[in-house]
C-alpha cells in the first residue's frame, strides 16, 4: 500500500514523500500510526545516518491495521506503542531482564526487519524506518517485537510519549543512577527526556533535584514537574550542589542534552561528589566522537561512577504499562510535555522550534 512519510535521503532536512509500505509477512504488525514525537535522536540522522534513505521516527502511538502470520502479541484494532528497541524475549539479555539490550537492536540504524528485509520502498529503492519503527510515516511495517499493546482509553499523543522520552529520562534517574531517598540530583539539559529525569528523581524521594538548561523556558517547566532549583549552567550547579549536599557535591548527575561533547561531559562530571554516578544519556551528533575525558585520578579516588543508559534501563513491556499506570493515577505529568502539535508537512519547523528551545516535547500528528 501506499502512504506519506518524512526521510532523509542523505545529511540534511527532512522531505516528506509517498511511499510503498509491504504488507506484513510472518512476525510482522502494519500499524496505522497517530502519533509521533519529534525526539532529538531523529535529528542526529540530519549529520549522520548508517544508511541512507530512511524513514524517520521511533516515539509513536497507533492502532494495528494488519498482522502476519504467526503474530501472538497484537491483532487488528489494538492500540499499541512502538519501542525503539525490540525485544525477543530469549535472548542472553531478554532473558536476564535486560531487554533494552536486546540482540535484535543490531540493525535499529539500518531500519532493517528481523529477517533482514526493508519495510519500505522509495521509488523503487528499499529502505528502513529509525529503529525499525519508522514512526514519520502515516503507516509503518514493524516487528511483532517492536510492539507494545496498551488499554485502549490511553490518549495516543500521550502514548507516543511512552515510546521514548518518558521512559528514558525516567529510567535514567530510577534505574541508572540510580536516585536514593535523600540524594542531590542534577539534570543537564531540561527537553523531552531532561523532564522527565526530572520527574523521576523527584518521584523516588529525591531531596534536591537541580535542573540545567540555558533556555529559561525549560528552566521554569523542570520547576513544574519537581525540580527544587534550576540554572542556567553547570558551573552554577556544582556550586549549588556542593551548598546542599554540606560540600559533598551531586549523588548522581543526569547528562540528557540533546547534543554532547567533551565541555558539556565535563561540565557535568564537575557537579559529582564523592561516591557519585554521572549518567549519560544524551548522545552526540557522530556515532564514533569522543565525548568523555575525565579526570581519572579523581573517579578513582573518589570512587566515582560513570554509567551508560539505553532507554533509561526500562524494559519496555514491563515500564510502558506501569509509567501509563503513574500517568493515569496522576503520579507522573505527561500532557504538560507535548509543547505542540505538528503536521507531517511541519516537521522542519517542529525540529526548528526544538533547536530554538520553545518547545519541551513537539509530536506529529498524523492524518489518515
Amino acid at each position: 500500500m501506499k502512504t506519506q512519510g518524512a526521510v532523509l535521503r542523505g545529511p540534511g532536512d527532512w522531505e516528506v514523500v509517498e511511499l510503498e509500505v509491504r504488507d506484513p509477512g510472518p512476525g510482522e504488525v502494519l500499524v496505522d500510526m497517530a502519533y509521533a514525537g519529534l525526539c532529538h535522536s531523529d535529528e542526529h540522522l540530519r549529520f549522520e545516518s548508517a544508511r541512507y534513505p530512511i524513514v524517520g521516527g521511533h516515539e509513536g502511538a497507533g492502532v494495528v491495521r494488519a498482522v502476519g502470520a504467526g503474530v501472538t502479541n497484537v491483532a487488528p484494532g489494538d492500540h499499541v506503542v512502538t519501542t525503539f528497541l525490540p525485544a525477543c524475549g530469549h535472548c542472553r539479555w531478554c532473558a536476564s531482564g535486560r531487554s533494552n539490550l536486546c540482540d535484535l537492536g543490531a540493525t535499529i540504524t539500518t531500519g532493517q526487519l528481523p529477517d533482514g528485509s526493508f519495510p519500505f520502498t522509495l521509488d523503487g529503492e528499499p529502505l528502513g524506518g529509525f529503529c525499525i519503527v519508522g514512526a514519520f510515516a502515516q503507516t509503518s511495517l514493524l516487528s511483532q517485537f517492536s510492539c507494545v499493546r496498551i488499554d485502549d482509553h490511553y490518549p495516543l499523543d500521550v502514548a507516543a510519549l511512552m515510546a521514548c522520552s518518558v521512559p528514558t529520562g525516567w529510567g535514567s534517574a530510577v534505574n541508572a543512577g540510580p536516585v536514593r531517598v535523600g540524594d542531590v540530583v542534577v539534570v543537564v539539559g531540561t527537553g523531552g527526556v531532561g523532564c522527565n529525569a526530572v520527574q523521576g528523581a523527584a518521584s523516588v524521594g529525591a531531596q534536591h533535584v537541580i535542573a540545567v538548561d540555558p533556555v529559561p523556558f525549560r528552566r521554569e517547566f523542570a520547576q513544574t514537574l519537581g525540580a527544587t532549583h534550576a540554572v542556567a549552567s553547570t558551573e552554577e550547579a556544582a556550586a549549588l550542589a556542593r551548598a546542599l549536599s554540606r560540600g559533598t557535591g551531586a549523588d548522581v548527575v543526569v547528562l540528557a542534552t540533546g547534543v554532547t561533547s567533551p565541555e558539556i561531559v565535563g561540565g557535568a562530571y564537575g557537579c559529582l561528589g564523592k561516591g557519585g554516578t554521572l549518567v549519560l544519556t544524551g548522545l552526540s551528533d557522530h556515532a564514533m566522537d569522543t565525548t568523555v575525558v575525565l579526570p581519572g585520578n579523581i573517579a578513582t579516588v573518589f570512587e566515582q561512577r560513570v554509567q551508560g543508559a539505553l532507554y533509561g534501563m526500562c524494559n519496555a513491556y514491563r515500564d510502558i504499562p506501569r509509567l501509563l499506570r503513574m500517568y493515569e493515577e496522576g503520579k507522573l505529568k505527561v500532557d504538560e510535555l507535548i509543547t505542540k502539535r505538528y503536521g507531517l508537512d511541519e516537521i522542519n519547523q517542529g525540529y526548528q522550534d526544538q533547536r530554538d528551545g520553545t518547545t519541551i516535547r513537539g509530536v506529529l500528528q498524523h492524518q489518515h
